[in-house]
């Protein structure tokens, strides 16, 4: 028999629920996300971490849980919150259902809320911190308003180097990398050497890549100042860099650009970007909470390439100062779309070009 639960936003607003998985008071940054298929890759993308995510499609874990569609080893949410929960998956690739999962992972989840009015209070109020309760009437909400995510990349990148694929090789610096962007690169002939978030340049430089990645990874960018020197230090190797949502954020601001932390955020499965050079509208996976702001990204560095086009957000920037270029998006994505995985050809083309120059 599922318990009585409660979300208790930190501007007091209560929403009723039934607990599920593990049966845990939990506070975290309450976001949404409005994939309509790919639960298993939410839960599990560490771009979430310390974050309660709530799903605005009504029915989730209808196809259970499947290991080999993980984007790391296991769930990274904080707390998860939906409509109503599926208790009898249907899927041949199906493993076991979402409460077990949850509760083997020590993860709150919350069922039976109304998440579209939940919904409806992040968009006009902006994300805000939450706590799941069996007692609503305890919580203190100026002290809720006071927990934030910190060392977020550091709790989620590996500790130490990891080696997959064959080919050429691309470092893959790790602040809490999807497992959709490995697999993109092995596909394309490359062997993966993934290094964790303080690695140094120097470090980076000797294991003489092709390229390198700058992964996804949660919180927020402007705290990663060791990164962003080291980043700083990469991008007069003329090693070719491609960077990925915070790996976009981290290259903007080592070369002089700011971030501002956005209302509600990007997340979801359907969110259109506009290429300025082409005017082509592609739909996009997104997870961030944050975003470039453009007129900081110096003339003489480079220049915005793609632009949301729902509030006209940086989306990408293509750079002429070094060969490089970052995307806010998710081109890897999984469940889908994947309007714009023709990025990771345009990379592996670039570090190919610089290879056969040397």
């Amino acid at each position: 028999m599922e318990k009585n639960a409660y979300l208790v936003l930190q501007n007091g607003r209560v929403f009723p629920g039934r607990i599920f998985g593990a049966a845990e008071e939990t506070t975290g940054e309450v976001v949404f996300t409005t994939g309509m298929t790919g639960y298993l890759e939410t839960l599990t993308d560490p771009s979430y971490h310390g974050q309660m995510v709530v799903q605005t499609f009504p029915l989730i874990g209808n196809y259970g849980v499947i290991p080999e569609d993980f984007e790391s080893p296991g769930p990274q949410v904080k707390a998860y919150i939906v409509k109503e929960k599926c208790h009898s998956p249907s899927n041949f690739r199906s493993e076991g259902g979402l409460d077990a999962f949850l509760l083997s992972r020590g993860i709150t989840g919350l069922s039976g809320v109304d998440t579209r009015a939940l919904t409806r209070v992040l968009r006009e109020a902006g994300v805000m911190n939450g706590v799941i309760t069996s007692n609503p009437d305890t919580v203190d909400t100026a002290a809720l308003a006071e927990y934030a995510v910190r060392d977020a990349v550091a709790a989620v990148s590996p500790r130490r180097q990891g080696r997959r694929g064959e080919g050429r090789r691309i470092v893959l610096w790790d602040f809490g990398a999807k497992q959709g962007i490995r697999r993109e690169l092995i596909n394309r002939g490359c062997e993966v050497v993934s290094v964790p978030f303080d690695a140094t340049a120097d470090e980076i430089t000797a294991l003489s890549p092709a390229g390198v990645m700058l992964s996804n990874g949660p919180g927020d960018p402007a705290e990663n100042g060791g990164v962003i020197r080291e980043l700083r230090k990469l991008t007069r190797s003329g090693i070719p860099l491609f960077g990925i949502c915070l790996g976009h954020q981290l290259l903007a601001l080592a070369t002089g650009a700011t971030t501002e932390k956005l209302k509600y955020g990007h997340r979801g499965a359907n969110h259109p970007v506009r290429e300025l050079a082409t005017g082509r509208v592609r739909i996009t996976s997104q997870n961030h909470g944050y975003a470039v702001l453009s007129p900081t990204v110096a003339p003489a560095v480079g220049k915005v390439s793609f632009q949301n086009a729902n509030d006209g957000t940086c989306e990408g920037i293509e750079y002429t100062a070094f060969p490089a270029f970052s995307v806010q998006f998710h081109p890897e994505a999984a469940a889908g779309p994947k309007d714009t995985t023709y990025l990771f050809d345009r990379f592996i083309a670039l570090a190919d070009e610089r290879k056969g120059a040397r």
